[in-house]
């Protein structure tokens, strides 16, 4: 363990072992998804990347976590899998949704990304996909329910759809409402180009993006779907909303933001925010910021950098998570920026509130040294008010290959006043991650809690390159 010295009221965790949750593909003999044109983009298979994992509100030795299947280097997967396990963990079962021509879907749809899920409050499942073709000229944000534990899916529900090259869905997320039954809450971003300028959106300079969050909502189980509204102004731009609900019913969405004047962003535009909603979704809050975002010194546009070779390591950074003590309402949102290094390297952030509106000062979570980059946050709280944060780092790393990556969870007992760390697996290879604009094993990873306990569920490398599979660590409370 990492830290022995422990703050008033705190304990010990237990990380157990890494358990093996991803498998061999089930859609390895799949021929589509190829890019049209001289670069049809590679496939990784028997790659499992990007991981966000859910415990049943009502029986949580339930849980099913979901990942990309087969990573393209040019974007998306073949497919998104669900794991379920009826053992809190300690086994899996792989099923899967229909969200991709691979995984039994409409044909046009070739690829599917950024995978999510939620309960209701009845304990049924959501899973949530963007599923796009190939050359990103159709882009829709679809959801398929299931009312097993995640053992079958139904057939997927269409959200929003655009069959145009200007328009593109992105970074959805989905949210079940533990205070109101039948409701489930999805968001995403519109990433558009501004003043109808020609050609795809992420073909454009990152400054010429304008991304607008949409949110649909059902409120009697999946069966209908509300048609997508806007939740901001046409001058915010907006990507990783993600909603989080309050004891007493209150909706918080977190996002990180650009603010524009017109065309282009406006200086110190950065920051990371929440729109807030005390009716169900029916209306938002105006953008209330949390803290300016600090970016770090980039390599070919990402702020994680290989230390030793400088090549680019995409880990969404820039990209919030948000939990709720749901005993006291206390909202936790983390982040990673580069403010605690000097515009260097990347830290993990946390800052919180007791209502969504009124945001502490940030503070540092994770103890690695600088200049060592931490990166890929995500948070949770524990029955008892333990706040965990999961991450990765770089600090075993040594000037020679390999690039050995920690993963860590830091713990605390007084609402992120004080942190201490534990080691959750022994170090893998970065230089073995599939390339996908850089190293990649995913924007995010999973958090989430069996009472005490924290339940880990991210993805690693192999021993050899290209490789990349899902597991699960459980973290126990004495």
């Amino acid at each position: 363990m990492v830290g022995t010295t422990f703050p008033a009221g705190a304990h010990p965790l237990v990380a157990g072992p890494a358990i093996p949750v991803s498998g061999p593909s089930p859609f390895a003999g799949c021929p589509v998804g190829a890019a049209p044109g001289e670069d049809p983009g590679t496939v990784y298979t028997d790659t499992e990347v990007e991981p966000f994992v859910a415990v049943d509100p009502t029986d949580p030795s339930n849980v099913i976590g979901v990942y990309q299947q087969d990573r393209w280097s040019d974007g998306a997967a073949r497919g998104l899998v669900a794991s379920r396990s009826a053992d809190g963990g300690r086994t899996w079962t792989e099923s899967y949704a229909a969200f991709s021509e691979c995984s039994g879907g409409d044909p046009v749809y070739d690829r599917a990304t950024d995978p999510w899920v939620t309960f209701d409050a009845a304990g049924d499942a959501y899973q949530i996909s963007l599923s796009i073709s190939a050359d990103q000229a159709t882009s829709a944000i679809l959801v398929s329910k299931s009312t097993d534990q995640g053992a079958t899916w139904g057939p997927p529900v269409t959200l929003v759809r655009d069959d145009t090259l200007d328009r593109f869905n992105d970074k959805e997320s989905i949210t079940g409402d533990p205070t109101r039954p039948g409701h489930v809450y999805a968001v995403w971003d519109r990433v558009t180009s501004p003043l109808g300028l020609p050609g795809r959106p992420f073909d454009l300079p990152s400054v010429l993006r304008h991304g607008v969050p949409l949110f649909s909502r059902t409120t009697d189980g999946g069966q209908t779907w509300s048609t997508p509204t806007a939740m901001t102004g046409g001058l915010l731009g907006t990507v990783g909303n993600q909603i989080a609900v309050l004891p007493n019913g209150t909706l918080v969405d977190v996002f990180f933001g650009y603010r524009r004047a017109g065309l282009l962003p406006t200086p110190n535009s950065l920051f990371i925010g929440v729109v807030v909603s005390t009716d169900a979704g029916e209306s938002w809050s105006r953008p209330i910021p949390i803290s300016d975002y600090v970016p770090a010194v980039s390599c070919d546009g990402e702020q994680v950098c290989d230390p030793d070779s400088a090549d680019p390591v995409r880990a969404g950074t820039n990209l919030p998570d948000i939990a709720v003590d749901p005993a006291t309402g206390r909202v936790y949102v983390v982040w990673a920026d580069a403010r605690f290094s000097g515009g260097g390297t990347t830290d993990v952030v946390l800052s919180s509130s007791d209502d969504g509106t009124n945001w502490s000062t940030p503070v540092k979570v994770n103890q690695t040294p600088t200049p060592v980059a931490a990166f890929n946050a995500t948070v949770d709280v524990s029955s008892d008010g333990t706040v965990g944060v999961l991450y990765y780092d770089f600090r075993e790393n040594t000037p020679a290959p390999p690039l050995p990556t920690t993963v860590l969870l830091a713990h605390s007992h007084d609402a992120g006043a004080t942190w201490t760390e534990q080691r959750l697996a022994e170090p893998f290879d970065m230089q073995n991650a599939p390339v996908a604009r850089g190293l990649f094993l995913g924007d995010y990873q999973g958090l989430d809690n069996i009472g005490r306990d924290f339940l880990a569920f991210f993805s690693r490398t192999g021993a050899a390159d290209d490789t990349a599979d899902v597991v699960s660590v459980r973290v126990s409370a004495p």
